[in-house]
This record gives structure tokens, sequence and C-alpha cells, in this order.
């Protein structure tokens, strides 16, 4: 969790790797005074809280708290565990998380339990869609993978076993759930995926605002495509959602800066994985961070008032 501190002081550095910049934080800092908005950060497949370590920094300058959990069975340290921990665990993730901050008694004034959004990258998106109502059919995905053009989540057979599909392509019911939690009032997907499997109808019937940003360039490599972002955009209700394509990004340029040498690093560590470090060939991620920031902030701030 990251706050917003009352003072300066000693700093240290969070979330850095020999691959990735971290974050500076006080451990431990005073906090600031008054009641303040909360924002719940859901990470992408394979991923943990350090890699938008970088917007929960942007967002406690403006007066947020942040909460970052990694999701079980799942992130960068647990990624290849043989047990595949499904979908639908995402967003009871961000809810229990969300249930163990405003029970804390240290926290009793200091946040605003109606104020609080949800931001997601990938197939955190994902996880933030399910939050605020949207509901996902593995029928539906199954479908769009008989079409011609082959989305790259059906290439992915880890990835359609997380989806909830056993033996014989049926679905667990507990993938098409309704896995909203009402206290959630705003939400932000970054370039996520996938998205074929959500069910129109229940896009339709978002009640809350949505941010949908989506990268310019293509990841051939990873389960999330313009498209994804371009259809639920498609069906949710034109006056509470926004949807805006930064041109000259590319799916990761929305995580952590990589140091110098950082893809070489990933390549060693992640054969084939330096991808992560590569934007779309334009602006260096410092400055696709920067329009990020200001579009994240921006519906914030309308939002969330």
């Amino acid at each position: 969790m990251w706050y917003p501190a009352a003072s300066s002081g000693k700093t240290e550095t969070v979330g850095e790797n020999a691959a990735i910049y971290g974050l500076e934080v006080q451990p431990a800092a005073p906090f600031l005074a008054g009641s303040h908005p909360v924002v719940l950060i859901s990470h992408g497949f394979g991923g943990s809280w350090r890699n938008l370590n970088w917007i929960a920094g942007v967002l406690v300058q403006q007066g947020y708290v942040v909460a970052a959990p990694d999701h079980n069975g799942e992130s960068f340290t647990e990624a290849n565990a043989t047990e595949i921990v499904p979908l639908w665990e995402r967003p009871r993730d961000i809810s229990r998380t969300l249930t163990a901050l405003l029970d804390r008694d240290d926290l009793a004034g200091r946040i605003d339990s109606q104020r609080i959004a949800v931001i997601g990258h990938s197939l955190g998106g994902w996880t933030a869609m399910e939050l605020a109502g949207a509901r996902y059919s593995a029928d539906l995905a199954l479908k769009d993978c008989n079409t011609e053009k082959l989305p790259p989540q059906c290439k992915a057979p880890r990835l359609l076993g997380k989806v909830g599909i056993v033996g014989g392509g049926k679905a667990d019911p507990r993938l098409s759930m309704d896995w909203r939690d009402a206290r959630i009032r705003a939400v932000i997907a970054l370039d996520l995926g996938p998205a074929a499997g959500f069910l129109p109808e229940t896009l339709e019937q978002v009640k809350v605002p949505v941010l949908v940003l989506a990268a310019g360039v293509e990841t051939p490599e990873i389960a999330a495509i313009k498209a994804d972002s371009k259809y639920i955009a498609g069906y949710l209700p034109k006056a509470t959602r926004v949807y805006r394509e930064i041109p000259d990004a590319s799916h990761f340029s929305f995580m952590q800066i990589c140091k110098p040498n950082g893809e070489k690093i990933v390549e060693e560590l992640s054969p084939g994985e330096g991808f992560v470090c590569r934007n779309g060939g334009g602006r260096d991620r410092a400055a696709l961070h920067a329009e990020i920031a200001d579009a994240i902030l921006g519906f914030l701030k309308a939002e969330m008032r």
C-alpha cells in the first residue's frame, strides 16, 4: 500500500530489480491528514505489483491511497506453477484487498469509502471490467477462437485453462458469475485482454464510468490486442465511457520503465520475453507515461469528485 505522507524524510527504493526501475518511498511516514480516495491496481498475467509501481507514485502525489495485490498463483515468481488459479479469483483478490483496507482501524477516517477506483493492465483490465459488472462467457470466447482470424489468446492453452474451460470444452459456471463490486465507482482498463468473451448485454449495463486506454502498436506475442479495447468500448454506455488510443504505445508501455540494459537482462532470465521493455517505436516510455498519467488523473478527477 502507498499513501500520501504528511512530511518529507528518508526514502528507500521499492519494486526495483536488475531490469526495471523502482519507486522512491518513505517507509512508515506520517499519513497526510484528511480522507483520501482509493485506487486498487490489478497487474497482468504473470506480473506483479511492481509492474504499475510508477502510476502508484503518480497517484499518491495527487492524494490517493493505492493498493496493489499480487494475484495468487500467477505473479512473476509463481507464473510457472503447475496449479492454475482460475480467472474468477482475480476480481475476488481485489474485493478482498478493498475489504481489508476498509476494515483496518488505523485507516479509519483516512480513506474515503465513497471514492474508490480500479486500474487494471492487460488481464488486470479484464479483472477491472469484471468488478464493474461485465460478465464473461467461455462459450463466446471459444466462438471467437473458431473464427478465421485466430486471436492470440486462442494460441495460449494455459490462458484458456485459466478461463475455466475444462475437458470437453465445458466451462466452470463460476466464470460467468457476477463478480461486480458495488463499492467501486470508476474503472480504468489499460490495453486489456482478452475481451471477446464479455457478454455485450452486460457491458451495456455497466453503471460506473470506464476509461479505456489502448496501445496503438500491437504486440503479437501476448493475448491482448487493440480489438479487445475497441470491443468493450463499443458496447459500454457512451455517456459514461472514454476511449483513447495512444498511437506509439505498445502493450508494455503501460508498465514500469526498464533500465538501459533491461531488455538484455529479461532475455537472459526469460528467453523470448525481452519485448516487455519495448515501446511502439516513437516516444520513450517516460514520455508515454506522462500522457497515460494525464489521461488517468483527468478521468479520476472528473469521476471521483
